[in-house]
């Protein structure tokens, strides 16, 4: 247990360099410009690699299934407690979606391979692509607050490059194709180098996020929703699959992860309460902090 948790303080490491080169450069340095160069290029590195790691077996293509089965009747849950909870339309929109959307790229990936190793990374990849999925169709749904193109979301999806690179590496796996060791070092280099970026963006947002008026009652709901409620139900409904303990604790501690920073982005594009989700973002980082230790308890129980 004490590894484990040397790992995850590890990395924060690289969390740290992020913020403190924003603190330092403030404007000088430009966060999206780098999530650009993540999203776009680094990214395809780090899927292509990793699901070339292993052969693609059932447990593999059940994992993201899984996932958003989890995903999907918690927000069962969230959509019913909103309308109880609260009369504001933003406001139930947020309370919705906002703790399901989790940050399984800048930081799921990295944890995962400190916390399992390089063994996670094709599981891993795969929930970050239906993470993709359940942001471009329930994320802007509940946004949007209804107003809601299934059509266009999903060209949406299909414009990032990581999606095509995912069903190339699934071919090549499937048909058994096999990279020369040279070209998958390479492939390796650019997949570190992505999950270290990845880290560094993550830093470099933390320092940008500014709290302003605090919404208590949103704040309690969203992350009660994302550190109690949906933990728990993820341990329940993962304790009666067959996976193995290894695959059970990568799903879990992916739902574990705090609020992704595409919230803020599809909340600034349907002007639904933008600052008051960048609160949540930046509150949930910081419980995640501590939380992930309590994680990691709850991972050795599987």
């Amino acid at each position: 247990m004490s590894n484990l948790f040397l790992a995850i303080s590890s990395i924060y490491i690289f969390i740290l360099i992020g913020y403190s080169a924003k603190y330092f450069f403030k404007e000088k340095i430009d966060e999206h410009s780098f999530n650009l160069l993540s999203v776009y290029f680094l990214q395809v590195f780090l899927t292509f690699w990793g699901l070339l790691k292993r052969p693609i077996d059932s447990e593999l293509l059940m994992t993201p299934i899984i996932y958003l089965l989890i995903v999907s009747i918690v927000l069962i849950l969230t959509f019913f407690l909103a309308h109880s909870l609260f009369t504001d339309a933003k406001e139930r929109s947020i309370a919705s979606i906002a703790a399901l959307i989790g940050n399984t790229g800048n930081l799921g990936v990295p944890l995962g391979i400190a916390i399992f190793g390089e063994e996670s990374i094709p599981f891993t990849t795969l929930i970050n692509l239906m993470n993709i999925f359940i942001v471009y169709t329930f994320g802007i749904y509940f946004y949007s607050r209804g107003h809601f193109e299934i059509k266009e979301s999903l060209k949406n999806i299909f414009k990032l490059p990581v999606l095509w690179f995912a069903m190339l590496a699934i071919y090549f796996n499937l048909a058994e194709i096999s990279l020369p060791t040279e070209i998958m070092r390479v492939l390796e280099m650019g997949a570190y180098a992505s999950i270290v970026l990845q880290l560094i963006i993550l830093g470099m947002y933390l320092h940008s996020v500014k709290l302003h008026n605090l919404n208590l009652r949103l704040t309690l709901h969203v992350q009660i929703i994302k550190f109690l409620v949906l933990p728990a139900f993820a341990f329940f409904i993962l304790e009666l699959t067959s996976l193995t303990p290894m695959v059970k604790g990568i799903i879990f501690i992916e739902l574990f992860m705090p609020l992704a920073v595409t919230n803020v982005n599809l909340s600034s594009l349907y002007g639904c309460r933008p600052q008051e989700v960048t609160a949540q973002i930046f509150i949930s980082s910081l419980l995640f902090l501590g939380g992930s230790f309590f994680a990691l308890y709850i991972i050795k129980l599987f």
